[in-house]
């Protein structure tokens, strides 16, 4: 581990200690995939609960809430509507380039989730008063806002179902096969820095894929694999995989 997750990992072993010391629930930041992983390693290294919750339904970045007890705590998230009438909609990171330049931590937000007239942009809920009055613009965009009283529904995105065969498990050629690119191409896209498996950066075009994984590929999108069936009479797998997202 690098010195900032390390400093990450040791807080949240801390709460988790905290939380079994005390009896009383402990909240951490915003956290990331990997992150997430390192709060349930805490929770079971000290022998108690961890709820994590992003705002809705398969939010990426969440909070986790340590307790002694089963989770049913209100979690100290709040979700901020943005609009742009009668503009051009903003990108996403040009959303949270704005909102890191109000001097915010990344770990003071969770995502950002755009729709077709606005996005909504979740947040730790003692910030959220101060984000909204400050967030005036993202990138040339002219922004509204607004803080919900309560937080939004958020449909789950539609995917688009698929079905190929691949020579091997290798995250090239899995890559290739979900997003419709040669296996040259997806040999560099990893290379790049663009592949994430299983919400963890992967640079090895050799990393082994396996059922239940997500690739995310920057630019392209998120691709689930559902179902590895057993081998043709070619020797090829065939795979099950739901693709989230369009190409740019």
């Amino acid at each position: 581990m690098r010195g900032e997750e390390e400093q990450i990992a040791k807080r949240l072993a801390e709460l988790a200690a905290r939380a079994e010391r005390t009896g009383h629930v402990c909240f951490s930041d915003f956290l990331s995939p990997a992150e997430a992983q390192w709060a349930e390693s805490a929770a079971r290294r000290q022998k108690i609960r961890v709820g994590l919750e992003g705002g809705y339904e398969d939010a990426e970045r969440r909070i986790a809430c340590f307790s002694a007890e089963p989770v049913y705590e209100d979690f100290p998230i709040a979700a901020i509507e943005l609009t742009w009438p009668h503009q051009k909609a903003p990108e996403h990171r040009d959303i949270l380039g704005s909102v890191l330049g109000l001097g915010l931590g990344r770990q003071c937000v969770g995502d950002i989730v755009p729709t077709e007239e606005r996005a909504y942009l979740f947040c730790q809920r003692r910030m959220a008063d101060h984000i909204a009055a400050s967030l005036l613009s993202a990138g040339r965009v002219r922004l509204q806002t607004r803080v919900l009283d309560q937080l939004p529904r958020i449909q789950p995105p539609e995917g688009t179902p698929l079905h190929d065969t691949v020579s091997s498990l290798r995250l090239d050629a899995v890559i290739a096969a979900g997003f419709d690119v040669s296996r040259a191409d997806a040999v560099q896209l990893i290379a790049a820095g663009r592949a994430k498996l299983r919400h963890l950066p992967e640079e090895r075009p050799d990393a082994r894929v396996q059922e239940g994984d997500v690739i995310s590929l920057r630019g392209y999108g998120r691709l689930a694999v559902e179902a590895v069936g057993q081998p043709t009479r070619k020797g090829r797998l065939p795979l099950n995989m739901t693709r989230y997202g369009k190409k740019r």
